[in-house]
C-alpha cells in the first residue's frame, strides 16, 4: 500500500497543477470574454469598461465549469509525465508501488475536484450568469447585441380568451421575466388578431404583467399602452422548464424542480438531465485521469511522445463529445436521464480500467 507521506506528496502535486491550470483558463476567458464584451457594448449609453469587466467575470465560473473534464485530463497527465521526467515514478516502481497505488492519490484529487465544482463552482456559475444577463439586458433594452443570436423562444398558451404567441429576446429570473417580448393574439382562424411588443413582461398568478406596450392591430395606428395584463394559465414550472437554461440553476435546487414540475405533468427532462450530468462528474473526472494515465505512465528516457499525449488528448476529447451527444438525447427525451449521464462515463472508466490492467498487470 502507498505510504501517506508518497501519497500526500502526489496528491499536492495533482493539486497544484490543476490550480494552475484553474488560473490560466480563468485568466485567458476573462480577457477573451471582455474583449468580445467590449466590442459588443461600448456603443450602449450604459457601459462602463468596469461594468464590461464586471459581467465578464460573473461569466467566467459559466464558462469554465464547461472546461473542468479537460482541466483534469491536463493537470492530470501534466502531473504523471513531471513525475516520470523527474524519475519519481521510476524510483516508486523500484521500491514495489504500483501504478494502481500512485495513481489513487490523483484519481481522488479528481473525484474532489468534481465535489468541488457541484458544491462550490455551480452555483455560483448560475448566481453570476443570472446577474450577467440581468445587467446586459438592462444595458441594451432587449435589443440582441450578437448578430449570431438569432433564435429567440416561443411559447403558446390557450385560454378561455384565445390563443396566443409568446416570445422574447431575453429570458431573466429564470423565464419569469420576458424582456423585449411579443405577444401574438390568434382569430379563431389561426390568423393574427393583435400583436403587443412589451418592454418586460412578468409571469404573475394568471396573467403576464406586460410594461411599456406597444399595440399593433390591422388598419389601426400603433398604440401606446404603459400597463396591461395578459391572461394565462401557464404555470411558472412550465415556463422555467421551457425557457431557462438548465445550467442557470444551481445543483441544490434541481431536485425540487425536478420534483415540482412533475407533479404537474411536465417532463422536466431538461433540468434531469442537468442534475444527472453533475451527479456523474467526479466520476466523469477519474475517467479522464484513467485516460491520462494510460499515455503519461511509460518512462521515456527523453520525455514522453508528442504521439502519445495527443492520442490522450483526442481521447479525453472524444469522451467529451460523446459526453454532450448523449447529454442531447436525454434532453429531448430520446434516452432516460440517468442512462445518457452515467453510461459514457462507466463506459470509460471500463476502458481505462481495462487498458491499464493489460499495461501494467498484462
Amino acid at each position: 500500500m502507498i505510504g501517506w507521506t508518497l501519497g500526500r506528496y502526489v496528491f499536492m502535486r495533482y493539486v497544484k497543477m490543476t490550480l494552475y491550470f484553474i488560473v490560466g483558463i480563468f485568466a485567458l476567458a476573462l480577457l477573451l470574454d471582455f474583449t468580445e464584451n467590449a466590442g459588443k457594448l461600448s456603443a450602449l449609453p450604459d457601459y462602463t469598461a468596469w461594468g464590461a469587466l464586471a459581467i465578464s467575470a460573473m461569466r467566467i465560473p459559466f464558462i469554465m465549469q464547461q472546461m473542468i473534464p479537460f482541466v483534469a485530463l491536463f493537470s492530470a497527465m501534466a502531473t504523471l509525465i513531471s513525475l516520470n521526467r523527474k524519475y519519481e515514478l521510476v524510483v516508486a516502481r523500484s521500491v514495489g508501488v504500483s501504478a494502481w497505488q500512485f495513481l489513487l492519490p490523483a484519481c481522488l484529487g479528481a473525484f474532489l475536484f468534481g465535489l468541488a465544482t457541484i458544491f462550490v463552482l455551480n452555483p455560483l456559475a448560475a448566481y453570476g450568469y443570472s446577474k450577467a444577463e440581468e445587467i446586459q439586458a438592462a444595458w441594451t433594452g432587449g435589443r440582441s447585441t450578437d448578430s449570431s443570436e438569432s433564435r429567440v423562444p416561443w411559447l403558446r398558451q390557450k385560454t378561455d380568451e384565445g390563443e396566443t404567441i409568446i416570445g422574447a429576446k431575453h429570458i431573466l429570473n429564470r423565464g419569469a421575466t420576458l424582456v423585449d417580448a411579443t405577444f401574438i393574439e390568434l382569430n379563431k382562424d389561426e390568423t393574427i388578431g393583435v400583436r403587443y411588443d412589451a418592454k418586460t413582461a412578468q409571469l404573475e398568478t394568471g396573467y403576464w404583467l406586460l410594461t411599456d406596450v406597444t399595440r399593433f392591430a390591422l388598419a389601426q395606428e400603433p398604440q401606446k399602452i404603459a400597463q396591461m395584463r395578459v391572461a394565462t394559465e401557464l404555470r411558472p414550472e412550465f415556463v422555467e422548464e421551457r425557457l431557462a437554461a438548465p445550467e442557470a440553476i444551481p445543483f441544490y435546487e434541481l431536485p425540487g424542480k425536478i420534483e415540482v414540475a412533475r407533479s404537474f405533468g411536465y417532463s422536466a427532462n431538461a433540468f434531469d438531465m442537468q442534475f444527472q450530468s453533475l451527479l456523474a462528474l467526479p466520476v466523469l473526472l477519474i475517467a479522464m485521469t484513467l485516460i491520462a494515465a494510460t499515455v503519461s505512465l511509460k518512462f521515456v528516457r527523453f520525455g514522453q511522445s508528442g504521439t502519445m499525449i495527443l492520442g490522450g488528448v483526442i481521447a479525453g476529447f472524444v469522451l467529451y463529445v460523446v459526453t454532450v451527444l448523449v447529454k442531447a438525447f436525454g434532453t429531448a427525451g430520446f434516452v432516460p436521464p440517468f442512462v445518457a449521464a452515467w453510461a459514457p462515463v462507466v463506459i470509460a472508466m471500463f476502458f481505462g480500467v481495462s487498458f491499464l490492467l493489460h499495461k501494467e498487470d498484462g
